[in-house]
């Protein structure tokens, strides 16, 4: 299978692997790299299910990064996250891989919000952390509202251009906000600030493949496609020109300036609200329901077959890839089972 996936402009094979086989996979590559049992499994269990939520820049592909990050010492395969509350909250990532550390602040943050009614809580010191998406879905499942903004790590991942200049100067900086939606489940919107996230670069230069036009620049400030333009000092373009600018600069500033230095990536902060303070949880989906129902029974534009909500567009992808397989680019798969096998 050929054509165009996700962010990618990709000509070559495809092949159809079983969620399960990319699972053992991914494991393995990411044990041969000296993560624990239960850290490899945790990971490549994110993402896998990132790929199958069609989010190819946060799948499988990405355990090739990781392994790359641990063997290089990058990032601490054996870190396990820490939870603290003295003077704030805070999860210390200890230099690892930052799901597990996503995992747990998402997991107490929902306790504090039912507590409270709101949690805020810090994560610092970690390496990447997956589709953002995957932790929103989870806390809106519980039914509460979450916020979660990155930025900081503009010393060691310079990739975008502020709006109006053409050297990198901001990491992509993501934002994501989930809360609880009517009957199909949560509502979320997962973006980095950039027009692209980071890892469809990568994911394009693993599969030989180009990027789209209107979101990356040459080190002359030209458009390209080419990935490679971006490792010779190109730079991805801010989403939405002012708009993506200005919330990358405001995300820089909650994880620098007041969550203080980056180490190893970036730092985030996780804010979780408990809805059923406001309303009960029936009464939420009700409401919920009636304004996505709308919204979907819009007539479409030409063009679009249907108008969908945020968030949905990945659980349809969930269902098709579940009986159809991963569809990965034939040349990143043999990547993958070359590090699995050593």
């Amino acid at each position: 299978m050929t054509g165009k996936s996700g962010k990618l402009v990709y000509e070559g094979e495809r092949v159809a692997v079983p969620a399960d086989e990319a699972f053992r996979a991914v494991e393995a590559v990411l044990t041969r790299a000296g993560c624990p049992d239960v850290t490899a499994r945790i990971v490549a269990d994110h993402l896998v299910d990132s790929g199958l939520s069609g989010v190819e820049s946060h799948g499988v592909m990405r355990c090739l990064q990781y392994a790359d990050q641990f063997l290089s010492g990058y990032m601490d395969p054996a870190a396990s996250p820490i939870y603290d509350t003295d003077p704030v909250p805070i999860v210390d990532g200890q230099g690892g891989i930052g799901i597990l550390a996503m995992h747990l602040a998402a997991q107490e943050a929902v306790a504090g919000a039912r507590r409270t009614g709101v949690a805020a809580i810090a994560i610092r010191n970690v390496g990447h952390t997956g589709r953002l998406g995957a932790y929103a879905e989870r806390i809106a499942e519980q039914g509460c509202l979450s916020i979660i903004i990155g930025g900081g790590g503009r010393e060691n991942w310079r990739q975008v251009a502020p709006y109006g200049g053409r050297k990198a100067l901001l990491p992509t900086n993501p934002y994501c906000i989930g809360m609880p939606g009517g009957l199909q489940g949560p509502v979320v919107l997962d973006f980095a600030t950039a027009m692209i996230a980071g890892g469809w670069i990568y994911a394009a230069r693993n599969a030989g493949a180009r990027l789209p036009e209107g979101v990356l620049i040459d080190p002359d400030g030209m458009p390209s496609t080419d990935p490679e333009d971006y490792f010779r000092g190109g730079a991805i373009l801010p989403a939405g020109g002012p708009k993506g600018y200005a919330m990358a600069v405001l995300a820089e500033l909650i994880g620098e300036a007041m969550l203080g230095p980056a180490t190893t990536e970036m730092n985030w902060l996780m804010v979780v609200l408990d809805t059923t303070r406001y309303r009960s949880a029936s009464a939420i989906q009700d409401v919920a329901e009636e304004i996505l129902a709308e919204l979907r029974d819009c007539p479409p534009a030409p063009g679009f077959d249907r108008v969908q909500v945020p968030g949905e567009r990945e659980s349809d992808a969930r269902r098709r890839a579940r009986a159809e397989g991963l569809m990965l680019p034939a040349p990143t798969w043999r990547q993958i089972l070359d590090a699995a096998d050593g």
